[in-house]
């Protein structure tokens, strides 16, 4: 099968994009793929150069906006070539978190507490001091902690905000809860097991906590019987809810036994020290045996969505 791992990208998680690709590209059993590496520098790259690979599955490695937001994905879909992950609308609104919260508030899972503002005529401190601090600023559009920040009080607001725009049209400010941070893999509907985060050098889940060696400390933790449950339920709830097929990663905070979601991952990262591979491992599963039941599952999957449309 010749698989095209596409990578790069024009997003500011570009660095993590080409990590995630060149970890992948490292670990696809040769006897059963051929692999193509497509590295995109422009928007205008994928169509050619999927073209010129002439490839039968992508494979995603692709971060942030043009790559996770369900734009690939649909010009993928048009060219007729199968893709990994999530199909365009889970990708769209799982990209943008404010639609994410609206989405499970409203079938009953927790949120943290917070605004959306899409602009700096929305600037209002008065809002944020009421919600109390700290808080955390960023994008709404984005990942990786990219433009990000913890927010302590209203001096330090402003020029948190004004970077979460440099990045994104809007912005959440939300609640920082500070409790026990939890990831949960979920592969074909099985949520691998859970995995603890805890930064070591810095006061929260950063870009440099995730990206740097020994930044955090991530293991698998057991949890009292009901709680664990709660989480399970959480994540589950939220992968369905959101229509995230094949693979996704649900990060949420562990606050007074009560799970609260933050965000929603279709494409998570696959680098050296992404949590998925991580999780996949304490369950037994290889990194090569976890990029083969993507592929299946994604074909799979790609393969029902274009029969029913057909048949439609």
């Amino acid at each position: 099968m010749k698989v095209g791992v596409i990578m790069g990208g024009v997003s500011s998680e570009r660095e993590v994009s080409l990590q995630t690709g060149q970890e992948i590209i490292n670990y696809l059993d040769r006897n059963s793929y051929e692999v193509f590496p497509i590295i995109l520098n422009h928007r205008a790259d994928l169509i050619e150069q999927v073209q010129q690979a002439d490839i039968d599955l992508a494979l995603l490695a692709l971060h942030g906006q043009y790559g996770e937001d369900g734009t690939v994905q649909g010009a993928l879909e048009t060219l007729g070539i199968p893709y990994t992950g999530s199909g365009v609308l889970a990708s769209s609104l799982c990209m943008n978190k404010q639609l994410t919260k609206m989405l499970l508030k409203a079938v009953d899972v927790q949120t943290p507490a917070g605004l959306c503002w899409h602009g700096m005529d929305d600037y209002a401190p008065q809002a944020v001091e009421q919600l109390g601090y700290p808080v955390i600023v960023k994008p709404n559009m984005g990942g990786s902690s990219i433009g990000v920040q913890l927010v302590h009080n209203e001096k330090e607001l402003l020029p948190a905000v004004q970077e979460a725009y440099s990045i994104d049209q809007s912005i959440l400010i939300e609640s920082y809860i500070e409790g026990m941070e939890l990831t949960c893999s979920i592969v074909d509907g099985e949520i691998l097991p859970i995995i603890g985060i805890r930064s070591v050098h810095s006061e929260w889940f950063d870009y440099k906590a995730k990206y740097e060696i020994d930044g955090a400390e991530e293991k698998v933790i057991q949890l009292p019987p009901i709680i664990e449950q709660r989480v399970r339920d959480a994540a589950l709830a939220s992968y369905n809810t959101l229509q995230c097929k094949v693979y996704a990663r649900v990060d949420m905070m562990l606050y007074q036994d009560v799970p609260y979601v933050l965000e929603v991952n279709t494409l998570p990262g696959m680098t050296a020290n992404s949590l998925l591979p991580k999780s996949a491992a304490a369950a037994g599963m290889t990194f090569p045996q976890l990029l083969d039941r993507i592929i299946v599952s994604s074909l799979s999957v790609r393969k029902q969505e274009w029969e029913m449309v057909q048949y439609v």
